[in-house]
């Protein structure tokens, strides 16, 4: 490898995608093809990077496996960029394979990193750790450090262990001191003002007042009856009962738990659970039948007794009922919660990471769009959607999370 290679090389290493382009700029061979396509990714050129390094793929000889695999790499972090989410796991694998089986093992660790951050993208979380649990962080250089501490604070926040997560962004911290790489300080500096920022709304006794997600964390380990507008579960002493397929009997849930201790009258209930601004007697019938569903879920947790104006929720052991909801309240807030890192994503990503169908994912930015909370971009399969975040506010609470157990 010759020295302008070389030099281009650590310019990158740096955080110097400005330095490494002088040296290479005008050169059309694989190495200084694919150096281009890495500055130009810094630099924020993405589908420029994502062409460069496509070429130098291609002009790699067959006995160059492994720089070949680095494109692969390199690609794969375009890609997760960019969200395409989609036919990632493969080919990132492969060349994961190839890196560790040549003894590059800081670009085998890049490699799995971006993987646990696919994963945890996605709401895999579980599979995300193992993924982690294979590489030892004090054998990488401060910025795949830095990396590694960032995934493993994402995992911790999104099983909501706030501990845990300050502690693995103070060690990123540390290790970005480290890299002396600004892009990366500015990333954990980021994830440290999600910790602080207001997470959810507690709604009790007819009040309302804005939580952290230490505070999330410690209501949700204290002996009050959660009805928990985030995960749509309703959760008490360890017990959780998820109603994100029933969201008629989550509305019912949630209507009471608001108005806990007092009741909430019929009309009330049938404005609530099924949109309706009249009451006719087909309402109350369909009320009643709802409210004996709800009761049934409920049965082990709460009691819904009958009162003379209409229903009130009655806790068999919790003293205390409480309503954990969303900052903002917003019928398609888990896609907006995406969209609020500052990315760019396709409708086929979003429906990956929400798990849901692309046709469902497009009515909602569609909704969005037209009541101007997102906009777009591009066109057919190239069309990327985006907003910028919502200060202030931190998303964590409506991403999607593994699946309660009853």
């Amino acid at each position: 490898m010759d020295s302008l290679i070389t030099a281009a090389a650590r310019a990158l290493a740096a955080g110097d995608p400005l330095g490494a382009l002088k040296r290479v700029a005008l050169r059309d061979d694989a190495p200084a093809l694919a150096l281009r396509g890495i500055a130009m990714a810094q630099l924020g050129d993405l589908v420029r990077a994502k062409a460069l390094l496509g070429r130098a793929a291609r002009a790699f000889g067959p006995k160059e496996a492994v720089a070949r695999a680095r494109c692969v790499v390199a690609g794969a972090e375009i890609a997760l960029v960019s969200r395409d989410l989609g036919g990632l796991e493969k080919a990132l694998d492969a060349a994961r394979a190839t890196l560790e089986g040549h003894g590059d093992r800081a670009n085998a660790a890049h490699a799995r990193h971006l993987e646990a951050r696919r994963l945890l993208l996605i709401g895999r979380i579980d599979e995300a750790e193992r993924a982690l649990a294979a590489l030892d962080p004090a054998a990488l250089p401060p910025a795949s450090r830095t990396t590694h501490e960032l995934v493993v604070a994402g995992i911790a926040l999104r099983r909501l262990r706030t501990k845990a997560a300050r502690a693995a962004l103070a060690r990123a911290e540390g290790a970005a001191h480290d890299a002396r790489i600004p892009a990366l300080a500015a990333e954990v500096e980021s994830a440290l003002r999600v910790l602080d920022a207001p997470a959810a709304r507690l709604i009790a006794k007819g009040e309302e007042r804005l939580l952290r997600l230490e505070e999330v964390e410690a209501l949700l380990a204290s002996k009050a009856f959660v009805v928990d507008a985030c995960r749509h579960v309703v959760r008490h002493a360890g017990t959780v009962i998820s109603l994100a397929k029933r969201p008629v009997l989550f509305a019912l849930a949630r209507a009471l738990g608001e108005a806990w201790p007092g009741d909430v009258p019929r009309d009330t209930l049938v404005a609530r659970a099924f949109g309706s601004k009249l009451a006719d007697e087909s309402h109350r019938a369909r009320l009643r039948v709802e409210v004996g569903r709800l009761r049934r879920v409920l049965r082990t947790l709460a009691d819904v007794s009958a009162t003379k104006r209409g229903f009130a929720l009655a806790p068999r052991r919790a003293r205390e009922v409480v309503v954990l909801a969303r900052p903002v309240d917003e019928e398609h807030a888990a896609v907006l919660a995406f969209l609020a890192d500052g990315e760019s994503w396709s409708s086929s990503a979003l429906a990956l990471a929400l798990g849901t169908s692309q046709r469902t994912v497009q009515r909602a930015l569609d909704s969005l769009a037209a009541a101007g909370k997102v906009q777009s971009f591009g066109r057919g399969r190239a069309r990327r959607w985006m907003t910028p975040p919502v200060p202030g506010f931190t998303t964590t609470l409506l991403l999607p999370a593994p699946p309660p157990v009853d």
